[in-house]
C-alpha cells in the first residue's frame, strides 16, 4: 500500500485553499504592512474593540500514535483592525485514541491491565490566538478566515492516554491548530455578529512520555477535522 504523508497532504490542502482567495489576499498585503506598526496603539490609548469566539471542533487521528478529539473552546480578545484578532483561550476536548487491532505491549503485559491507562481522556487546552480575516470582518457580505491557535493541552487526572507504540503522560504537551475556513454574518446591521465555518488540523506533540518497551517516548498525534463557530 502506498504510504501517505498525511502532514503533507494537510498542507497541501490549506495551500489550496490559500490559492483561492489569493486575489484578495494579495490586495490586503499593502494594508497590513502599512497597518502593522499601528498594533499596539489600541492597547496604549484605551480603543481596543473586545471581541469573544466559542468553537466546536471535531478532528480524526491519522498516522501510527492516533486518536480523534471532539471539543469545544472559547477565545477572548480584542480586534485590533477589521483584519487581526489576539486574544487568549480555554477548552474542553474528550480524546479517543485508536488502537490498531494488535497493539504493543512491555513482555510482561503490564501496560494491558495498567489501571492508569485509559483509551478516552478529557483534555484541557489553553492557548493564545490569532486570526486574520481576508476581507474587513466590518463588512457583511461573506469573508474568509485564517486562525491559528497555539499553546499547550494537558490529560485530566492521573491516568494516561492508550496510544498504540506507548502512553500519552498528564504532563504538559505543546499544542498547535490551525484552521481556515468561511465566516458568515449574522446580521447585516450588525456583521460583528458572525458564524464561522472552516477545515482545521491539530498537532499535539510531546518529550514526555513513556513507550510500552520502556524509556522515554516522544509522540506526535496529528488530527484532521472540521470546525464551527460563533462570534460576537
Amino acid at each position: 500500500m502506498k504510504h501517505i504523508d498525511y502532514k503533507k497532504a494537510m498542507l497541501s490542502l490549506l495551500g489550496g485553499l490559500s490559492l483561492l482567495v489569493a486575489p484578495k489576499a494579495s490586495a490586503q498585503y499593502y494594508e497590513i504592512v502599512n497597518q502593522l506598526p499601528n498594533l499596539l496603539s489600541p492597547a496604549l490609548s484605551g480603543s481596543m474593540n473586545y471581541k469573544g469566539y466559542v468553537d466546536a471542533t471535531a478532528t480524526f487521528g491519522v498516522g501510527n500514535d492516533r486518536a480523534n478529539f471532539v471539543g469545544i473552546s472559547t477565545s477572548q480578545g480584542f480586534q485590533y483592525s477589521s483584519w487581526f484578532f489576539m486574544g487568549a483561550g480555554l477548552g474542553v476536548d474528550i480524546a479517543m485514541s485508536s488502537l490498531s487491532e494488535s497493539p504493543v505491549y512491555s513482555p510482561d503485559g503490564f501496560y494491558s491491565w495498567n489501571p492508569r491507562m485509559s483509551q478516552t481522556r478529557v483534555m484541557i487546552p489553553v492557548f493564545s490566538d490569532f486570526r486574520f480575516n481576508i476581507g474587513s470582518s466590518n463588512s457583511s457580505s461573506p469573508s474568509v478566515f485564517i486562525d491559528i491557535k497555539a499553546g499547550a493541552t494537558w490529560l485530566i487526572g492521573n491516568r494516561y492516554l492508550q496510544l498504540n507504540s506507548g502512553a500519552l503522560s498528564n504532563s504538559a504537551q505543546f499544542l498547535l491548530r490551525p484552521s481556515i475556513g468561511m465566516r458568515v454574518p449574522t446580521n447585516r446591521k450588525n456583521p460583528k455578529n458572525a458564524l464561522n465555518f472552516g477545515v482545521t488540523y491539530q498537532l499535539i506533540t510531546a518529550d514526555n512520555s513513556w513507550g510500552y518497551w520502556g524509556g522515554k517516548y516522544s509522540p506526535t498525534l496529528n488530527s484532521i477535522g472540521v470546525t464551527a463557530g460563533y462570534e460576537w
